[in-house]
């Protein structure tokens, strides 16, 4: 989580109160309204956006160290001395070559496509693996606050709230940013009977989880291989 609103609960679940409750005090009930206001608040927290350090670091370092080999060249040429061999040679392979050489067509190619991934780096969050939280709406101070939950962190909670299930061997759960798929073995009970119980427990929790974006829930439950 990239920010922690709240306190770690003191009781036997591992997911955190509901963000309209952050600024209850113990002995206090929670502002009326506060959860709901939350969750009907037209206000969503918008993703997290990557700083994109390696890919700038990528494209300055070569950029800089060709934009001082040419303004050196540049001022050589202008001291009167001869220009160097590999730029004048690629300006005679650029004046010369037709626009149809497999070697102009790779490297329009190459360029295309090196534009592309920094067009995309640009207009895209990243961070995919942090999911925005909700904000609470009855806190004062909270409009600032931006916080974000990891995904394996997730994954973690809601695998162990699908562990305590009864008749649950075995579980795995694969967070996303739209959908939660959550996969368990049953060693007995009816397999109906806990993928509803999974279903139930893991739709609390994922609630829980207090995200802008609740993502939807699919369970899978089977019997483990005879072997």
């Amino acid at each position: 989580m990239s920010a922690n609103t709240w306190r770690h609960p003191t009781g036997d679940s591992d997911l955190p109160p509901d963000p309209g409750e952050a600024a209850s005090s113990p002995g206090e009930p929670p502002a009326p309204g506060a959860t709901e206001a939350d969750r009907e608040s037209g206000k969503s927290p918008h993703r997290f956006w990557s700083a994109r350090r390696i890919p700038a670091t990528i494209v300055a370092l070569p950029a800089v160290a060709a934009t001082g080999l040419l303004l050196y060249d540049v001022v050589s040429v202008r001291a009167g001395q001869p220009g160097m061999s590999w730029r004048r040679r690629l300006a005679d392979e650029l004046a010369t070559r037709p626009l149809d050489d497999i070697w102009m067509i790779v490297g329009a190619a190459v360029a295309m496509a090196l534009g592309l991934w920094l067009f995309l780096l640009a207009v895209t969050p990243g961070l995919r693996k942090l999911l925005p939280m909700r904000q609470p709406t009855g806190t004062r101070g909270t409009g600032e606050v931006h916080a974000g939950l990891d995904r394996r962190a997730a994954a973690l909670i809601l695998r162990d709230r699908a562990m305590r299930v009864s008749g649950v061997e075995s579980a795995r759960v694969d967070v996303g940013r739209r959908k939660v798929k959550a996969r368990a073995q049953v060693h007995f009970r009816e397999l109906d009977e806990v993928r509803a119980d999974l279903d139930a427990a893991l739709g609390e929790a994922v609630t829980g989880l207090g995200l802008a974006r609740p993502p939807t829930l699919s369970v899978r439950v089977r019997r483990p291989k005879k072997g």
